[in-house]
């Protein structure tokens, strides 16, 4: 790649924060904001919240719980015209916290749909939505761009269906893994090919922060639901077992 590189900004440099600067360092010079961070890894040189915020193109990188706060921090340093996009695991309450940016920002919300441990050896052909949030456009740009730099599989959503879907997609993923965390030890010597690959699914996420697991069972508008019919049926599957 030849000539001057893009600037990108990256608001959080936790394990997700790292994977993005990973994949986008071939295509960005990337200056990340972290104060928990000393060491950009060669993918990044650490900066200041103004200089990082103050990029044509910055991504939010932070847990959801202090998306708000983050929001109003950049506020007064975003470029007008500057593209600005989330990581989160949930779109609805990004989407409404973003549009607190000044006018003529431009908001896309994305989730990769694959985290550190499952993105560990390559995110090509795995999937990440797109979520128009102001600025249509630039969604089918960040769409293009994920999809042929990136060779990432995209779906383009609204942020009320991205939501929708993966209050069963992740939520239920999510719970059933705590719970089967909470009963370790489990076996793993007479184990059936299925077992295997459920401990595969919850080894996947068995890192992940307090913080992600509050975000998708709390922070999504449709989790609750979800989880109601889910503790319904197993209700009545234990009646029918017990009686």
């Amino acid at each position: 790649m030849s000539g001057v590189r893009p600037q990108l900004g990256l608001i959080g440099f936790g394990a997700f924060g790292r994977l993005t600067a990973r994949h986008l360092s071939p295509w960005f010079d990337i200056l990340a904001h972290d104060p928990a961070a000393d060491d950009g890894e060669g993918l990044a040189r650490l900066t200041t919240l103004e200089e990082a915020a103050a990029c044509p193109t910055v991504v939010l990188a932070v847990p959801v719980g202090v998306l708000a706060e983050t929001v109003a921090a950049i506020v007064p340093h975003v470029t007008p015209g500057a593209l600005i996009l989330d990581v989160s695991s949930v779109k609805v309450k990004p989407a409404k916290v973003m549009l607190g940016l000044p006018e003529g920002v431009q908001i896309v919300g994305t989730h990769p749909l694959f985290g550190p441990q499952s993105g560990k050896d390559g995110i090509a052909g795995l999937r990440i939505a797109v979520c128009p949030v102001r600025g249509e456009k630039a969604a089918w740009r960040v769409a293009a761009f994920c999809r042929k730099a990136l060779s990432l599989k995209v779906f383009v959503v609204a942020p009320e269906d991205h939501d929708r879907e993966a209050a069963t997609v992740q939520g239920l993923t999510h719970l059933i893994a705590k719970v089967l965390l909470a009963m370790e030890p489990l076996p793993t010597r007479m184990t059936t090919t299925s077992f295997e690959r459920v401990m595969q699914g919850v080894d996947m996420v068995r890192h992940d922060s307090a913080a992600v697991f509050r975000a998708i069972e709390h922070d999504n508008p449709y989790a609750a639901a979800v989880r109601r019919r889910f503790f319904d049926l197993a209700e009545q599957a234990r009646a029918e077992l017990d009686g």
